[in-house]
């Protein structure tokens, strides 16, 4: 029986209120369950991809034909329920496209002749034998799906940690882990904090980690000093450009759209906006327009567009770069106060303008529903301002195509979406690395997804008579 060293209260973002606790796995208990999903990975990694499919498919189908105490677990972590639905469909799409990736990539791959003569070749895929993904609360079940997925489907064991601040989901996901025994020997889902992500890192031989540049960089020296690989998804202040050909209204409407989703707190929200002079003021009473019809999802949780801020520290952060933004000349046009209502923190569309780079809204992950709007004069000068940040993790080109490819193609993102926002959230097979201090690592996306979990192996087979000592007697040596 697993132990626990402590309790941690867990808040609930739609009411302020403190109203369950976690036991975070003390690290003799972590290191215990490392140790036995260990040893039942071998198994795992030799029953071959269609196989492993096959189980995940059946845990799938079994958790969607039996899901509403997971989903109502995750609607109260996050304050939401439409996106929580769309979160939680995710992972059908998720295991049938690895599902279908594994049986090309993990196939056994032929011999091939070396360049050096007699020797063949005979490469061989082996999985890590335990991933560690440690998950962060702003999408709690996918981003710990869209690890976790693909390295079981690879062959490996994986443990995941998700955020203390959106813990509830693990109970009922786990219920529904162990239904299916041998996926639940190679599975698991614990709770912790900080700490317990600590030592999963400890106990593991590659982690996954999603979250801010501050954490991710104590993970990365951390894996550095266990001398294991990871793969980091950190910050973004995405850009967007719009130029003069777009259509102000739809232009406004994808911007808000991707701005304020999930009330902003996605790592591929777009944070500041680029607009040409020349469609300035247009775009911006549209997009004054849209903002001001947006609801908040309160009282009533079924309604309305935004939910709550869920974690109370992001409403700290917000409200002290909307003030720094007020004190150097920038205007507030909607929104711009942290609203209270049943206990929990809330934000309305805001839109600033009179901005500039000066400003932390201008330069640091803001994570909220905030839209600081800039004109410019030039292309240059857009893409200058759209490369001025130290993240590098998407941005967004709207107007006509031809001269928003032109563009992306000089921006530092690792993916852009033209005419559109965030669209890295709903094409999962589109590769991307994050450029800058927004992660390192392959992609989490498309067949590197797998990939990444597998190493090499080299079997060399001499075919033909091997060398012996006498081929390297000093007397034969050509003078």
């Amino acid at each position: 029986m697993m132990t626990a060293a402590r309790s941690l209260p867990v808040r609930n973002p739609r009411t302020g209120a403190d109203d369950c606790t976690i036991q975070p796995l003390a690290e003799p208990a972590l290191v215990d369950l490392a140790r036995r999903l260990r040893a039942a990975q071998p198994a795992w990694a030799a029953s071959g991809a269609a196989h492993r499919s096959t189980v995940l498919r059946a845990w799938v189908d079994g958790l969607m034909a039996d899901h509403s105490a997971l989903l109502d677990a995750l609607a109260t972590d996050t304050g939401r329920r439409r996106l929580a639905r769309e979160e939680f469909a995710t992972l059908s799409g998720i295991v049938a496209g690895y599902a279908a990736l594994a049986g090309a990539l993990l196939r056994p791959s032929a011999e091939k002749p070396s360049v050096a003569p007699g020797i063949v070749i005979d490469t061989q895929l082996v999985p890590y034998p335990l991933v560690g993904v440690i998950s962060p609360w702003n999408f709690p079940f996918l981003l710990s799906m869209l690890d976790a997925i693909p390295a079981l489907m690879a062959g490996c064991a994986v443990i995941v940690k998700p955020s203390e601040v959106t813990p509830r989901f693990i109970s009922p996901l786990m219920a529904s882990v162990r239904r299916h025994p041998e996926l639940a020997g190679v599975f698991a889902m614990i709770e912790g904090d900080g700490a317990t992500g600590a030592a999963l890192v400890g106990a593991a031989d590659f982690i996954c980690f999603t979250g801010s540049v501050a954490t991710g960089r104590k993970v990365a020296e951390c894996c550095a000093r266990h001398f294991i690989p990871c793969c980091l998804e950190l910050g973004g202040k995405d850009p967007a450009i719009v130029l003069a050909s777009a259509e102000p209204e739809l232009a406004a409407a994808v911007v808000l759209r991707a701005s304020v989703q999930a009330t902003g707190q996605a790592c591929q929200s777009l944070e500041r906006v680029y607009v040409d002079r020349r469609i300035h003021d247009a775009f911006l009473a549209a997009l004054l327009r849209q903002a001001a019809a947006v609801e908040l999802s309160w009282p009533d949780a079924s309604r309305g567009n935004l939910g709550p801020l869920i974690f109370a520290k992001q409403a700290d952060i917000i409200a002290a770069q909307l003030d720094d933004a007020r004190a150097r000349g920038a205007k507030i046009l909607t929104g711009g106060a942290i609203e209270r209502h049943g206990g929990g923190s809330w934000l309305r569309p805001t839109v600033v303008t009179q901005v500039d780079h000066t400003m932390k809204l201008l330069t640091e992950e803001t994570f909220g529903p905030v839209i600081p709007v800039m004109s410019f004069d030039d292309l240059d000068s857009a893409v200058a301002l759209a490369n001025d940040s130290v993240y590098g993790l998407s941005a967004a080109v709207i107007g006509d195509e031809a001269e928003a490819r032109a563009v992306a193609a000089r921006l530092a993102a690792g993916a852009v979406s033209i005419n559109d926002g965030g669209l890295t959230t709903e094409a999962f097979d589109a590769e991307k690395n994050s450029f800058r201090l927004s992660g390192m690592g392959p992609s989490r996306l498309g067949a590197s997804g797998l990939t990444r979990f597998l190493r090499r192996r080299a079997v060399l087979i001499r075919r033909g008579a091997a060398k012996r000592i006498g081929d390297f007697d000093e007397s034969g040596a050509q003078r």
